[in-house]
């Protein structure tokens, strides 16, 4: 495939993606730039077919000393798959999340959060997403996402 093309087609799904996430997410903790008390994950779709952010996390999402919250851990593999989907067209609720914290993720150092799809049987989608730092895995997730058409009214 073309180069150019495929810097498109990544740039297309960003772009994609970024409108989707903004209609559908506009406080999200994990990815709203608008939220004052989030993350702020910028999340861009690769040509490898999987969604990154490279982040650092900071004090304020401390569980014990120097570490993150499992939760908030949890929460950013879970805004990653979620990504991946609003990269793709598609909304989603999460079903299942299965996390497994391989070892501890560092505060103030830099870190990258990657997902992609594992498989899709519409209306399921099963995606992994990965936390590393300096080249290690640190935490795995497995997610069971289930499409579900979602809109900007409260249900």
């Amino acid at each position: 495939m073309d180069r150019c093309a495929e810097t498109t087609t990544e740039e297309s799904k960003t772009q994609s993606g970024t409108q989707l996430c903004a209609r559908l997410h506009p406080h999200c903790v994990v990815c709203s730039p608008d939220n004052p008390c989030g993350l702020c994950l910028h999340f861009e779709a690769r040509d490898d077919d999987t969604v990154t952010a490279e982040f650092e996390l900071d004090q304020s999402v401390e569980g014990y000393i120097g570490w993150p919250h499992g939760g908030i851990t949890a929460a950013v593999l879970d805004g990653a798959m979620t990504n991946w989907l609003f990269a793709h067209g598609l909304t989603g609720v999460t079903a299942q999340l299965n996390v497994r914290f391989r070892h501890p993720v560092r505060l103030k150092e830099p870190t990258t959060v990657t997902a992609r799809l594992q498989r899709a049987s519409h209306p399921l989608y099963i995606l992994e997403a990965l936390i590393t730092q300096d080249r290690q895995l640190k935490v795995r997730a497995v997610g069971w996402f289930l499409h579900k058409e979602c809109h900007t009214e409260r249900p």
